[in-house]
């Protein structure tokens, strides 16, 4: 069992190793070709057919590139697909989502105080949700409804709330804040493989036929690349947050989700006005720092909003101990629910070492990691995994004014 440990650790650091890669590759050219396409210009003695051109400097040499709405007169013998990057990184996203979410369901994708399911049911809802996403997301935008685009977007704004506040119904919230962002991610993936790449197909093939292509198909494939646009950066966002408890494991993650999205919206309005030359959007920015700010606040906000009260009542034993700055009652809630798999020899099966190498057995090690035991077990709820140990409000409570009034308070 220990090799075999070992062994899947290390095979979750490849996949996600690739995945990063494949994920670079794909928001690298995704952005180039954006920037590229709405930074075309229109010039006096343009060849038939072309929308327009655009001259860069890079590496020591010039590019001159033109754009054909539809496609050249002829094909070149030649022609570069911009389509693996997509495949590979939603391939190897799904493949880390394998490894980690659904081969430690225990650990990282149920909650059992959220929902009480098999692990065999978390999965399967996993798959179902992304399935499902995308065949509602696809006939939303062939509806009436897609002739619209903003008014499509805007509706597919509320579709990613509804995704958002189900998914922290169903899983943890760092399974949750994975999902949303797989969700997203499918979409777009499946964007380029079901729609953009067969559009395009079908435009070479008519002009090898000496068909004069429609120019239909790539009206859709730009309204599909407008979604993928948009949702780039929230993606990411969302495949950062599993290293930061305050975003996933607090109370209103799902409206974090929602703001997030915002967000990316703002922040690529910049980038696509700018680009475009059409100015530069400063305010975005101001907007994109205040909905962060209350993203913020949203982590840690006491529950005013609920109609409940922030503090939970301490028994009297640890009042005292936090009174007088000892941590004895700290140190018990520390061993009893977090020390079998964060210690030199884990006890929890499948922990063959302690995570991230944080052991907290001795009162120094636990004063050593105060700051990490605050955040994501006191403030958040990203540990214990799914609450496996079942540390109460009570306790989190403890762990928060102890941070708070001795360590913090020194």
């Amino acid at each position: 069992m220990y090799e075999y440990a070992i062994a899947w650790e290390w095979l979750s650091f490849a996949v996600r190793w690739l995945h990063v890669i494949t994920a670079i590759a794909w928001i690298g050219s995704s952005f180039y070709f954006i920037a590229l396409d709405l930074g075309l210009v229109k010039r006096p003695g343009l060849p038939v057919g072309a929308y327009g051109e655009e001259w860069q400097v890079h590496g020591g040499g010039f590019y001159h590139i033109q754009k054909y709405l539809v496609a050249p007169a002829s094909m070149p013998e030649h022609l570069t697909w911009f389509k693996w990057e997509s495949y590979a990184t939603w391939l190897s996203g799904f493949a880390l989502l394998c490894v980690v979410y659904y081969g430690g369901a225990d650990l990282f994708l149920i909650d059992r105080t959220v929902l009480d399911i098999e692990p065999w049911q978390a999965i399967g809802l996993s798959l179902a949700s992304l399935a499902v996403g995308w065949i509602l997301y696809d006939l939303l935008c062939k509806s009436p409804l897609g002739r619209n685009t903003w008014g499509l977007m805007a509706f597919l704004y509320v579709v990613l709330i509804a995704m958002a506040w189900g998914y922290t119904q169903v899983f943890t919230g760092r399974a949750a804040f994975l999902h949303l962002g797989a969700f997203t991610a499918t979409i777009m993936s499946a964007n380029v493989f079901f729609i953009i790449i067969p559009n395009q197909k079908i435009v070479v093939a008519d002009l090898i036929a000496g068909r004069t292509p429609d120019p239909k198909y790539g009206v859709i494939a730009k309204q599909r690349s407008l979604h993928n646009n948009y949702l780039t950066l929230p993606v990411i966002f969302f495949m950062l947050s599993n290293h930061y408890p305050l975003a996933f494991a607090t109370e209103f993650n799902w409206i974090i989700a929602a703001l997030v999205f915002l967000m990316g919206v703002t922040i690529r309005h910049w980038f696509n006005t700018t680009h475009a030359r059409k100015g530069k959007p400063t305010w975005t920015w101001l907007v994109t720092v205040l909905i962060f700010i209350v993203i913020m606040w949203l982590s840690t906000v006491p529950k005013v909003l609920t109609g409940e009260e922030e503090q939970v009542s301490l028994s009297p034993r640890e009042q005292t101990f936090v009174a007088n700055g000892h941590f004895e009652a700290v140190r018990d809630v520390v061993q009893g629910r977090c020390s079998m798999c964060h210690a030199a020899e884990p006890v929890w099966e499948g922990i063959a070492r302690a995570p991230k190498n944080v052991k907290l057995e001795t009162d120094g090690e636990i004063a050593a990691h105060a700051r990490e035991i605050y955040l994501q077990a006191g403030r958040s709820h990203a540990m214990p995994p799914g609450n496996i140990t079942d540390l109460s409000p009570e306790e989190r409570q403890l762990l928060v004014a102890w941070y708070e009034t001795t360590v913090q308070g020194r």
